[in-house]
């Protein structure tokens, strides 16, 4: 997290230091825990609350096995990792449950290779994690890996991140998303996250015990870090 004016803390989705970690290690990956409550709040938008899986059940195993092809929005809330992030990796891929708390087989990466595997038919894949979009020292970018897997895999549109995401103002825009999709049919994908960020802009504010604002949203810090890619409409 990082400090502002006043002494109020933001939080941010890091992965914290990964110098000379390795996949065995992907338990010393900072964890997310506001990112179960986003999860659920966009799942109880669509009823889609048999479509969570949190913690141990989020591992490579269980999204393997599952079967894509009738889920219209595919969200992962996780670390987004870059070649040479992680001792030994090699591509770009999502960290999932460590397998040495979910059980099972596998590294507890879900990477590019496996992700061309899922076979989706979705509307949305929305990564909500922290540098899903971003470039790496590696030579590779995460959102020519991650992004284009997921195309290749069948999805129309995704929406990443191009650096860590604040977690508060990360939860309100995904949210924010789908409540508006749900409201206003008629708008597009392009469209509903443009009205999503002007409201978090206009709106979003965090105070103190006492009421004074310590911190707006208004900053691109909070908002600017969402990319929309594909299909728009």
């Amino acid at each position: 997290g990082v400090t502002v004016r006043g002494g109020a803390r933001i939080a941010l989705r890091s992965a914290g230091r990964l110098d000379q970690v390795d996949s065995a290690e992907l338990g010393r990956l900072a964890r997310l825990p506001d990112t179960a409550d986003e999860i659920r709040s966009i799942a109880a938008i669509f009823g889609a609350g048999s479509d969570v899986l949190l913690r141990e059940q989020a591992n490579e195993k269980a999204i393997k096995a599952r079967d894509w092809r009738n889920r219209r929005i595919v969200m992962f809330a996780t670390h987004g990792l870059v070649p040479g992030e992680l001792n030994g990796l090699d591509q770009p891929a999502l960290a999932l449950t460590a397998p040495d708390v979910a059980g099972g087989e596998g590294d507890g990466l879900l990477t590019v290779e496996e992700i061309l595997n899922l076979k989706l038919d979705a509307d949305w894949v929305v990564l909500s994690a922290c540098n899903t979009a971003s470039g790496s020292e590696a030579g590779a970018e995460a959102l020519s890996g991650l992004g284009r897997a997921f195309f290749f895999a069948g999805t129309r549109a995704l929406l990443a991140s191009n650096w860590p995401v604040e977690t508060v103002s990360a939860r309100l825009i995904t949210t924010g998303i789908f409540q508006r999709q749900v409201k206003q049919a008629n708008l597009s994908k392009s469209e509903v996250l443009q009205a999503t960020l002007l409201d978090l802009i206009d709106t979003g504010v965090v105070r103190d015990a006492a009421g004074k604002v310590q911190f707006s949203y208004a900053h691109p810090l909070f908002w600017a870090p969402f990319a929309l890619v594909g299909d728009g409409r």
